[in-house]
């Protein structure tokens, strides 16, 4: 099947007035697993914003009120509000950026970055090219993380999407993607260099066995029963889900994360402060790294927000796109372009003045000659000095500086 498919299935745990503050943020367990309060005294994700490309998000729930804004449609030209029962979307930017509510915010479902922004971008991928143009809406309107909790089993249209994913890099944007849900191998966006393939975790921390593995898993996270916000069919409602839908949604909270706090480093800088600090369950000590099934390992937002990392190169532990190949060649192998100077020719001014020179001292000797000539007829014709004698010129065209210009890129 070509089509996208969602990866997180939900339940509906209720409607708000029965849904207590306990049943849902106690329910929310990955944040103490990712000691989400400990990293809220550093950051809460202000004025970062994470485009989820989904079915679409409801503004309008309570817990996202404020933190969701005008998006795009790209499957109907309509608004990036979701269809009746499509609570997908909304589960996702709940996982990133709910806030809660009530008196204190108390109430409801909180997200890992609840200070970011929601860029809601509708679209399951199912267009002739693919996520590409998504991505790029999504980097043009101030995206600084891309969340896709989609899979598709290979790619529509590779050439446009590794150009988007290119373009997204080239502007310090992380894309990150779930792997699927069916125990096969990584799928598609998540398989393409440079976009954060993001596998599933049990709260045990162990490998959740319905999340696809292999080659391109980057980054592990939570992804069973995870408690987020409802769909548009019941404005208060809440949905407890599983799968790696969640778990790219808990990589790209994080991103938002690391990102207020560290504005200067490039996405693969960014990304290489989670997997440095990501970890291995105790079953995998020794493994070589990146892992079919963890990747780097299970990521610690709160590590990777306080430890002494070294920045890295510009991409990271992130595979480069083709369309950037190129560049990262240029970029390591040849030096910025200069305008170079060809000191072994003389200045133009510098040759003028001594054809100048040349010609009065041509012409004084060629003078003095006749004269001599004059009193000394008896001097060979053709002797060196002599009227008839060439006087070599010792100064020759001035050299043509050439400067190649690089090609733009």
């Amino acid at each position: 099947m070509v089509g996208a498919a969602a990866l997180t299935g939900a339940l509906v745990l209720g409607a708000a007035p029965h849904a207590t503050a306990d049943q849902v943020r106690d329910g929310q367990w990955a944040l103490k697993t990712l000691h989400a309060e400990s990293l809220w005294k550093t950051t809460r994700g202000k004025g970062q914003t994470v485009a989820v490309i989904d079915g679409g998000v409801n503004a309008d729930h309570p817990d996202l009120e404020g933190n969701v804004l005008p998006g795009k449609d790209f499957m109907d030209g309509g608004s990036a509000a979701p269809e009746d029962g499509d609570d997908h979307g909304t589960g996702m930017s709940g996982i990133i950026a709910a806030h809660g509510h009530g008196p204190g915010n108390t109430d409801g479902a909180v997200g890992l970055a609840p200070d970011a922004k929601i860029l809601p971008i509708r679209d399951l991928g199912e267009r002739i090219n693919g996520y590409a143009d998504s991505i790029r809406y999504a980097v043009k309107h101030g995206a600084s993380v891309i969340n896709i909790s989609q899979k598709q089993d290979y790619p529509l249209n590779q050439d446009a999407e590794s150009e988007a994913i290119a373009y997204a890099l080239k502007h310090n944007v992380v894309i990150v993607a779930g792997t699927g849900n069916d125990g096969g191998p990584v799928g598609y966006p998540a398989a393409y260099p440079g976009v954060v393939a993001a596998s599933g975790l049990h709260e045990d921390g162990t490998f959740w066995e319905n999340s696809n593995r292999g080659d391109g898993v980057m980054l592990s996270a939570p992804a069973v029963k995870i408690v987020s916000t409802g769909g548009p069919s019941n404005l208060n409602g809440y949905r407890i889900g599983d799968g790696t839908s969640d778990a790219t949604a808990f990589v790209s909270a994080s991103v938002a994360l690391l990102k207020t706090k560290y504005p200067d480093l490039t996405a693969g800088q960014i990304v290489n402060r989670l997997t440095k600090t990501a970890e291995l369950p105790a079953s995998k000590k020794g493994a070589k790294r990146p892992d079919e099934q963890y990747g780097y390992g299970a990521i610690r937002p709160l590590a990777a927000l306080q430890e002494d990392i070294p920045k890295g190169s510009a991409f990271g532990p992130l595979a480069v796109p083709p369309p950037l190949q190129h560049d990262t060649k240029t970029t390591e192998k040849s030096p910025p372009p200069q305008h170079p100077v060809d000191h072994t020719a003389p200045p133009i001014r510098l040759w003028v003045m001594t054809g100048i020179l040349t010609m009065f001292l041509a012409g004084g000797l060629t003078l003095t000659l006749l004269l001599m000539g004059r009193r000394t007829p008896s001097r060979n014709p053709g002797s060196p000095g002599s009227p008839g004698a060439t006087v070599p010129n010792q100064a020759g065209p001035p050299q043509q500086e050439t400067q190649q210009q690089s090609p733009h890129h």
